[in-house]
């Protein structure tokens, strides 16, 4: 054989040899492929793709078979139906009137009276109104229509003069407020609102104006409070004040203050007019005990009420006798005083101070006490008085002694107690003679 035959021939086994083992690489390559899952388009993406196939541990996930859903059979849900009492049907109504404060007054009454189901408050109250404008709105008619349209009203609620800052136009002319005309066109106009519940026998409430924000608007109001005041009571109305309780310490306006649970809120709106929420049911809680006593008034007492009153003696008793005192009923409260008002003395007067105590001087008591050790006089029953026996029992009488029994005659002697008698002893038995 020719030397060049066996190089070619060892080329070619060398090449058989490559192609070979390229082959087992190849089959090698996609028996993994195949056996992890992945395409051969995504095993042929990365070429070191086969070298993390291999060198990567097999996991093994055992998927347990879904368990069959339990089935459950439709049942509807049944909802308790609550059964509400039965509504009571209002028996004591109370009229609000008045403008847009009036309109506040009437949501807090609503409010404060909700523990009263026999209760109903009416709104009647028309915002923008008052009694100087009755071109827009004529209070004296309206009263006059709520009083005769048959609508029961056990107790009338009126709070207005917010819009009356204004001049007043009459058929005489024109009058700006504080003037002598103006004052009494206004005043006969009070009265005429107030003769209207009057006549119908219908207790009428003026709730005063409240302090309001700028100083000329609240000497404006104090004027009409005053008016309500003196010409609304001429016709048994009854006027409550308002104008302290919306006031801080120093008697100003202040939009901030103490709610009816005692928790400081903000009480006036931002126009310094206005009630907000909390500030309404404060306002309201200065009317609702009015109307709370002339609601247990007139409401009827009961069977376990009437069984205590007894108007005449039960048979088998002693009746009083003609003219005898009789213990008077005492009254389930008191009178009701206001906490904020003045201080009156039982004349009607303010109450003054008492005589001022005579003053000392407070430098030379120092100096006596703590640097020359003299101690300052006490005075009788006080805390720092150490004297013994005490001045109060010092002066108090010595005790009486007791009186001595009283000696009667002398009791006879008593016989002295007779000897016991003793028994004659028998005779000892005499001794048998022996014959």
């Amino acid at each position: 054989m020719v030397p060049w035959q066996g190089r070619l021939l060892r080329r070619e086994d060398r090449l058989v040899n490559v192609i070979c083992r390229s082959a087992l690489l190849l089959a090698a390559v996609l028996l993994l492929c195949l056996s992890s899952g992945a395409s051969p388009a995504k095993a042929q993406f990365s070429p070191f793709n086969w070298f993390q196939q291999v060198f990567r541990p097999q996991r093994s996930y055992d998927y347990a078979p879904p368990r069959p859903h339990e089935h459950h059979a439709y049942r509807p849900r049944t909802v308790a139906k609550v059964v509400k009492p039965p509504a009571v049907p209002p028996t004591f109504f109370v009229a609000v009137a008045g403008d847009s404060l009036g309109q506040l007054l009437g949501q807090g009454l609503t409010t404060a009276l909700s523990d009263r189901p026999e209760v109903e408050v009416l709104r009647d109250a028309k915002e923008d109104s008052g009694l100087v404008r009755d071109d827009y709105y004529d209070w004296p008619k309206a009263a006059h229509d709520l009083v005769a349209n048959g609508q029961k009203i056990n107790v009338a609620v009126m709070m207005i003069g917010s819009n009356d800052h204004q001049t007043l136009h009459d058929s005489t002319g024109s009058y700006d407020p504080g003037t002598p005309q103006y004052q009494q066109i206004y005043s006969a106009r009070i009265e005429a609102v107030a003769k209207i519940f009057h006549d119908a026998k219908i207790p009428l409430l003026w709730v005063g104006l409240p302090v309001m924000k700028t100083d000329r608007f609240s000497t404006e109001m104090a004027a009409l409070n005053d008016m309500y005041r003196q010409y609304a009571s001429r016709n048994g109305a009854t006027y409550i004040d308002t104008w302290e309780d919306f006031v801080d310490d120093d008697g100003q306006f202040s939009s901030y203050g103490p709610d009816v649970d005692g928790q400081v809120v903000r009480l006036r709106a931002l126009d310094g007019v206005h009630f907000t929420k909390a500030g309404a049911l404060k306002l309201a809680s200065f009317v609702e005990p009015q109307i709370r006593d002339i609601l247990n008034v007139s409401a009827p007492q009961d069977d376990a009420a009437l069984a205590k009153i007894e108007t005449t003696a039960p048979a088998g008793t002693n009746s009083p006798a003609a003219g005898a005192a009789v213990t008077p009923v005492k009254p389930p409260i008191g009178p009701v005083l206001p906490l904020t008002g003045p201080v009156l003395a039982p004349g009607g007067q303010l109450a003054t101070l008492g005589p001022a105590a005579p003053k000392t001087d407070t430098a030379s008591l120092v100096e006596q006490t703590f640097a020359n050790g003299k101690t300052a006089p006490t005075t009788p029953g006080r805390a720092d008085d150490f004297a013994w026996p005490r001045k109060e029992l010092a002066s108090a009488p010595p005790p009486q002694p007791a009186p001595a029994p009283v000696e009667g005659p002398p009791a006879p002697p008593k016989p002295p107690v007779a000897a016991a008698k003793t028994a004659p002893a028998k005779p000892a038995a005499a001794a048998s003679k022996v014959p």
